[in-house]
């Protein structure tokens, strides 16, 4: 399936912060069965690429992407090693240009008005709106009614209680961090259970908030 299609139509990134090569695997497992086949490894932190390229080679039917890439040269990295998409919390046009040069799905940051067509027009296929929990759900349909035919993601803030408001505002996906996967907790069977309850209950609330 196509990779824009599949962000579309799960409609939320699981972001991931602080994945190793041993937590990624259960991690990505408990969202799958909670209904997310999507994963944003972060890549600031030591091991990420080594966890990204481990998920890309042992998940099946998941889609892997490299998240907090600031720079082409570290798109192009997470892309070898296995991402199918890049995203970024800023605007950066050589980050956009790699990413679409080695064929992978560009998520781009902004805010701004200027800062969400200039990333389209460089070639972004979405533009991730952060950090949204500023300004709400509100701002995203004062963006969206200008420039409908701007696919937008919001990320920051969002959990359960507000991701249905999001969702009807008009964003195509929402990116959901450590309310979602907490890395920092033990892994324990009733955390990953845990997790895949959330993710489901999640999952229904897209799915909710689309049929209105």
């Amino acid at each position: 399936m196509d990779h824009i299609i599949t962000i579309k139509e799960t409609g939320i990134i699981p972001v991931i912060r602080g994945a190793t090569v041993e937590n990624i695997i259960p991690v990505a497992h408990a969202l799958k069965k909670g209904g997310m086949n999507i994963i944003e490894i972060t890549v600031e932190t030591p091991g990420a690429l080594a966890a990204l390229e481990k998920a890309a080679n042992e998940l099946e039917g998941v889609l892997v992407g490299a998240g907090t890439v600031l720079d082409g040269e570290t798109a192009r990295l997470a892309i070898l090693s296995g991402a199918k998409f890049i995203v970024s919390p800023s605007m950066n046009i050589e980050t956009i240009q790699m990413t679409k040069r080695y064929g992978a799905v560009s998520i781009a940051g902004g805010l701004t008005p200027t800062e969400i067509v200039t990333a389209f027009e460089s070639g972004a296929d979405f533009v991730k709106v952060f950090p949204i929990s500023i300004f709400g759900p509100s701002y995203i349909k004062s963006m969206k009614d200008p420039l409908p035919q701007i696919p937008l993601i919001a990320t920051g803030g969002i959990n359960i209680e507000n991701i249905e408001d999001y969702i009807r505002a008009g964003v195509e996906a929402v990116g959901i961090g450590s309310s979602l996967v907490n890395v920092k907790k033990n892994l324990t069977d009733s955390y990953l259970l845990e997790i895949t309850r959330n993710a489901s209950l999640l999952v229904a609330a897209v799915k909710k908030a689309r049929a209105k």
